[in-house]
């Protein structure tokens, strides 16, 4: 079966936001996506406004006709926003002012009250996704919210060393079964690179994978367009 590829073009926007201008356009990389193998989009609207900006999120609902996977907080202000362009999915991430990206999976043990409010806000058209470590209690408080699926948070894995690496890989595949068998669509991300993703790609039941640092890094040296297939090719061995 065929592994879904979403990219992120944060940092195309980061890029941008360096001179407080309007180039590089992440809404152009998105029209030179749309010629690749990827199937959709993601954007992290951040409360900060570090990369994404308001603007780009609507701009791409006029002229970009790829999915859209909209990265956001669960905040009030960030709810209104997603029912207002009405992306075909929305993850649920956490958010730190100080952080370089996301640092770890939203702890839903802590917050499920806070979560199941947002949940119930969002237009119920939106298929909303949850982004959390590998963890089976996180993974069943999800299940009990009626989502629609999960991301795993591969950073963990991606950072690791040695026998860690194969520690963190393991738990990824039992959370990835685990979530499996409750029905819930399941997604990864965090990290991931041509070098790191093969035994990632090969577990079964992940259905789609949302990379962006790594080939908007790779599209410096190879263009966007190559980076992106590469990717793809390497997800879909």
């Amino acid at each position: 079966m065929e592994k879904i590829l979403n990219i992120n073009v944060d940092h195309v926007a980061t890029l941008r936001q360096a001179r407080l201008g309007n180039h590089p356009d992440p809404i152009e990389a998105c029209k030179i996506i749309k010629k690749t193998k990827a199937h959709g989009v993601v954007m992290h609207l951040r409360e900060d406004r570090r990369h994404i900006q308001d603007n780009d999120l609507y701009r791409y609902k006029k002229s970009i006709n790829l999915p859209l996977n909209f990265e956001m907080a669960p905040t009030t202000e960030m709810v209104l926003i997603a029912n207002k362009i009405k992306p075909k999915m929305v993850t649920l991430v956490p958010e730190k002012r100080l952080e370089l990206t996301t640092e770890g999976g939203l702890n839903l043990k802590r917050n499920i009250k806070i979560i199941n409010k947002i949940v119930n806000a969002l237009n119920s058209k939106i298929q909303v996704m949850i982004f959390i470590d590998s963890d089976r209690e996180q993974i069943a408080l999800a299940k009990n919210l009626g989502i629609h699926g999960i991301e795993i948070n591969t950073g963990k894995y991606t950072d690791a060393c040695g026998n860690q690496k194969n520690i963190e890989l393991k738990k990824i595949k039992e959370s990835a079964k685990f979530a499996h068998s409750l029905n819930l669509y399941l997604a990864a991300g965090h990290g991931l690179t041509i070098k790191n993703i093969t035994k990632i790609a090969a577990i079964r039941e992940i259905n789609e994978f949302n990379i962006g640092h790594s080939v908007i890094g790779e599209a410096v040296f190879h263009g966007l367009y190559e980076s992106v297939n590469k990717i793809y090719a390497k997800i879909n061995k």
